[in-house]
C-alpha cells in the first residue's frame, strides 16, 4: 500500500486508527485521487480542526475523481472566506490549490463585511454553478432578492405613526380630554357663557383680544390700551396675559371674545396636566405615578375657586419649563445627572417656556423667576465645586448648555423686565403692604374646600364663613393627595433624602402662603413681595398654592411609583404571572380617588348682550351706568371697534376710577359735564335696561337744554350725550 494513502478507510492492523502521515494534507479533509477519504494528523490541521467556525474544509472536484476534496494545506486557511469564494471551496474544475481572500472578523460563520439593514432581504453573493447551455434552475424562483428602501414619503408617515402613538402623544390626548370633561359644560356654550361669573372673565377677554388687535394694527400703543381713558399704560392695570395675543389676533367683536376665553380656558387646564406629568416624570416617578401626579396638581379643589382668574389658571408653563430644563441638563432627581442625556436643544425649549409664562402675569411669573433665581445659583455652586475638586475631566455641563443657560437667563430676564417697565409707571401705585394683610390665610384655609367644589362645596360652608375672603382663602388640595403625600414620606421610588427635601420645601411653601399670618411675614412673605407696587398682582399669598400643590403632587407620585412596582414585581414573581390585568387596574384606584376630588360645580352664567350702539358710538366715551363689576363688561363689549371709554376695572384700578365714578354719579348737571369735558370725552352713552337700581335711573329723561349738551335716542333703548 502506498504510505500517501496510509489513511484509508481500511483499518491497518499495525497502526491502529487510519491516519495520514502526508504532511502536505494541512488541514485537507478529502479523497486522494488513487485512494479513498484519508484523515490528517498534521499538527496544524488538528489546531485548525478545533478551531471550530475558524476552520472550514474547502471542497473542490478533482479531475481525476468526482467527488474528491483537496489535500493542499492552503485550503485550510479557506475557511471563513469571502462569500463570492463560496461555503464550498473553489469552483469545479479550479485547482485543488486555488488561492481565496483571508477572512475578516466581520465575515467569520459566513457573514458580510457589510450588515444588512433592517427590514432588508439580503442579496445572495454566491456565485453561479450552472454550466454554460445549461437549462435554468427551476430553484431560482425561490431565491433572496433585495428589496428598495422606503422613500421619503414612507419613511415621513411611519415616523408620523410612531409620534402619534408616542408616551406624551397619548398624554396630550388623555389631558385634552379630561380638561373637557372636569370643565364641562365649559364648551356646551362656549359663544354666550363664562366659567364663574362675568366680571374678570370679561376683563381677561378684552384683554386677550386688546393685545392681539393692537399688536397687528399699532405695536407702539400696545400698553395704552382703549379703557380707563385718559389713563396712561392702561393694559398695565392687572396681568397682561400676552402670552395669549396670538389667540387674540384671530377672530373679532365679543362672540369671538368670549369663544376664544372659553378655548383658552380649557387648554390652560390641559396644559397644567401636561406640564405636571412631564416634570414628574422627567423626575424619575412611573407613568401611573406621574399621572396621579399630574391630574392632583392640575385640578386641585382650591383651584375651582380661581375658575374665574384665567392668568391663575395659566400656571402649565411652570412645571412644563422645569421639566425641559431638567431634561436639558440630563438631570433625574431619582437617577442624578447623566451627561449622555444632556441636549441643549431641550434646555432652550425650557427657557422659551419659562418666558412665555412670565409673560402671562406677574402673579405667578415672579415668584416662578425666584425659584429660577434659585436654581440657577444652586447649579451654579454645584459645578463650581465639582471643577475645583476636579472628580471629572470632562466638562460638567459643556460650552453648549452654558451657552444655552446664559442666553436664556437673559432673554428670560429681558422680557420680563421690558414688561415690568409699565407696571412701574402706572400712576397712583403703592405698596402691597396693606392688602397682602387683609389677604393673607389662616392655617385652617388648607383644610377647607371653596364653594364651588361639589364634594367639598356644601360640607365646607361654615368654616368657610369664618375665613375673611373665601374666594382666595379656601385652599385645600385635596385630602387624597394630603394621604398619599403622607404615605411618600415612609414609601416612594425618592430616596430618604430627597422626601426629606420635598418636605422641607412644602413647609417653606406653606409658610409663604400664610402671607402676614406667620409672624406678620417679616422673614417670609414681605421681603419677597411686600416692597412691590400693586400692579404687580402679588398682594393674594394664597396664591402661592401652586407651589404646595406643586411639591405635594411630587410626593404622592413617590408613593403611588412604589406601589406600582411591587405590585408589577409581585406578578412577575408568580408562575403564572397574577393577577395581569385586575392588578394594573387596582392600580389605577389612586388615581380615580383623586378624580372624585375635583368634581366642580363651578356656575357658567350667560354673557350679556353687545347693545347695538356700542357697534356705532365712537369716542372718547363714558358708558352709564359704570361700576367696579360693570365696567368690565363694557370692556368686553368694546372689543368690535375698541373705540376710547373712560370706563376700567381690574386688579388693579387707579384712584382715578373712583373719583370717576363720584364725580358723574349726578349726570347730567353741570359739575359733571364740566368735568368729563375736563377729561376730554365727548359722548356718554347711556344704556337704559342696565340702569335700574342705580343712581342714573332717570337720567335719560332729564332736560339737557341749559346744558349745551345733545341727547339722541337709540333704537337699541340708549341714549346719547354728545358733550361737545
Amino acid at each position: 500500500m502506498d504510505p500517501k494513502t496510509s489513511a484509508a478507510s481500511s483499518t491497518n492492523p499495525k497502526t491502529g486508527p487510519p491516519t495520514s502521515a502526508d504532511p502536505k494534507a494541512g488541514a485537507a479533509i478529502g479523497e486522494d485521487p488513487k485512494a479513498g477519504t484519508a484523515t490528517s494528523t498534521d499538527p496544524k490541521a488538528v489546531t485548525a480542526t478545533s478551531a471550530g467556525s475558524k476552520v472550514a474544509a474547502a471542497a473542490s472536484a478533482d479531475p481525476k475523481s468526482g467527488t474528491a476534496s483537496t489535500t493542499d494545506p492552503k485550503a485550510a486557511a479557506a475557511a471563513g472566506a469571502d462569500l463570492k469564494a463560496g461555503a464550498a471551496g473553489p469552483k469545479a474544475g479550479d485547482p485543488a490549490g486555488a488561492k481565496a481572500d483571508p477572512a475578516t472578523p466581520g465575515e467569520k460563520n459566513g457573514e458580510d463585511k457589510k450588515a444588512t439593514p433592517p427590514g432588508r432581504r439580503r442579496k445572495s453573493k454566491l456565485p453561479s454553478t450552472r454550466p454554460p447551455g445549461a437549462p435554468p434552475d427551476p430553484w431560482t424562483a425561490f431565491a433572496e432578492t433585495s428589496e428598495r428602501a422606503p422613500g421619503r414619503i414612507r419613511r415621513a408617515t411611519r415616523a408620523t405613526g410612531r409620534g402619534l402613538i408616542h408616551e406624551y402623544a397619548l398624554v396630550v390626548y388623555g389631558s385634552l380630554l379630561l380638561a373637557v370633561l372636569l370643565t364641562w359644560p365649559t364648551l356646551r356654550y362656549p359663544l354666550h357663557t363664562f366659567p364663574q361669573d362675568n366680571w374678570d372673565p370679561s376683563r381677561q377677554a378684552w384683554q386677550v383680544s386688546w393685545a392681539g388687535h393692537i399688536l397687528i394694527t399699532d405695536p407702539a400703543r400696545l400698553w395704552q390700551s382703549n379703557a380707563f381713558f385718559p389713563e396712561a399704560y392702561s393694559f398695565a392695570f392687572g396681568n397682561s396675559l400676552l402670552g395669549y395675543a396670538p389667540a387674540g389676533m384671530i377672530g373679532e367683536g365679543p362672540l369671538a371674545a368670549v369663544l376664544r376665553y372659553n378655548i383658552l380656558f380649557v387648554l390652560a387646564h390641559a396644559l397644567l396636566a401636561i406640564g405636571g406629568y412631564a416634570l414628574i416624570r422627567q423626575l424619575g416617578a412611573g407613568r401611573t405615578g406621574a399621572l396621579v401626579g399630574a391630574v392632583a396638581f392640575a385640578y386641585a379643589p382650591w383651584r375651582l375657586a380661581q375658575e374665574g382668574h384665567l392668568d391663575i389658571i395659566s400656571a402649565g408653563g411652570i412645571p412644563l419649563a422645569l421639566a425641559m430644563l431638567a431634561r436639558g441638563h440630563g438631570w433625574s432627581m431619582r437617577y442624578g445627572f447623566r451627561p449622555d442625556r444632556r441636549h441643549a436643544g431641550w434646555a432652550a425649549t425650557g427657557w422659551i417656556i419659562a418666558t412665555w409664562q412670565v409673560s402671562l402675569g406677574f402673579s405667578l411669573g415672579l415668584p416662578f423667576a425666584y425659584v429660577l433665581g434659585a436654581i440657577f445659583v444652586v447649579v451654579a455652586a454645584a459645578v463650581l465645586v465639582r471643577r475645583l475638586r476636579r472628580r471629572s475631566p470632562r466638562p460638567v455641563l459643556g460650552w453648549r448648555l452654558l451657552v444655552t443657560d446664559g442666553l436664556g437667563l437673559l432673554i428670560f430676564a429681558g422680557v420680563g423686565a421690558m414688561i415690568a417697565l409699565p407696571y412701574l409707571r402706572v400712576p397712583d401705585t403703592g405698596p402691597a403692604g396693606t392688602e397682602i394683610k387683609f389677604f393673607s390665610p389662616p392655617l385652617r384655609s388648607l383644610l377647607i374646600g371653596p364653594a364651588e367644589s361639589r364634594i367639598w362645596g356644601a360640607p365646607h360652608a361654615v368654616p368657610r364663613e369664618s375665613l375673611g375672603w373665601p374666594a382666595e382663602m379656601a385652599l385645600l388640595p385635596g385630602f387624597v393627595l394630603y394621604a398619599f403625600a403622607l404615605v411618600g414620606l415612609v414609601f416612594s421610588v425618592w430616596r430618604i433624602w430627597q422626601r426629606l427635601i420635598l418636605l422641607a420645601a412644602v413647609i417653606l411653601g406653606v409658610l409663604l402662603t400664610l402671607g402676614t399670618t406667620f409672624f406678620d411675614g417679616r422673614w417670609t412673605y414681605l421681603p419677597l413681595f411686600g416692597h412691590l407696587p400693586a400692579s404687580f398682582g402679588v398682594r393674594i399669598p394664597g396664591r402661592l398654592m401652586v407651589w404646595v400643590t406643586l411639591l405635594l403632587a411630587i410626593l404622592a407620585a413617590g408613593a403611588v411609583a412604589e406601589f406600582v412596582r411591587r405590585a408589577e414585581h409581585l406578578a412577575a414573581h408568580r408562575m403564572p404571572p397574577w393577577p395581569g390585568p385586575w392588578l394594573r387596574l387596582a392600580t389605577l384606584i389612586p388615581l380615580l380617588l383623586v378624580l372624585v376630588e375635583t368634581w366642580n360645580a363651578t356656575a357658567h352664567p350667560v354673557v350679556p348682550d353687545q347693545p347695538a350702539s356700542m357697534r356705532t358710538v365712537t369716542g372718547p366715551m363714558l358708558v352709564l351706568p359704570t361700576a367696579g363689576l360693570t365696567d368690565q363688561t363694557v370692556m368686553l363689549w368694546s372689543t368690535s371697534r375698541f373705540q376710547q371709554v373712560a370706563n376700567g376695572s381690574g386688579g388693579f384700578a387707579p384712584q382715578r376710577q373712583s373719583e370717576l365714578r363720584r364725580s358723574v354719579a349726578a349726570f347730567p348737571d353741570a359739575a359733571s359735564v364740566q368735568y368729563l369735558r375736563a377729561l376730554g370725552i365727548t359722548t356718554v352713552l347711556l344704556l337704559r335696561s342696565e340702569v335700574t337700581g342705580t343712581p342714573w335711573e332717570r337720567a335719560g329723561d332729564v332736560p339737557v337744554d341749559a346744558l349745551g349738551i345733545r341727547r339722541e335716542d337709540l333704537d337699541d333703548n340708549s341714549v346719547v350725550f354728545r358733550l361737545n
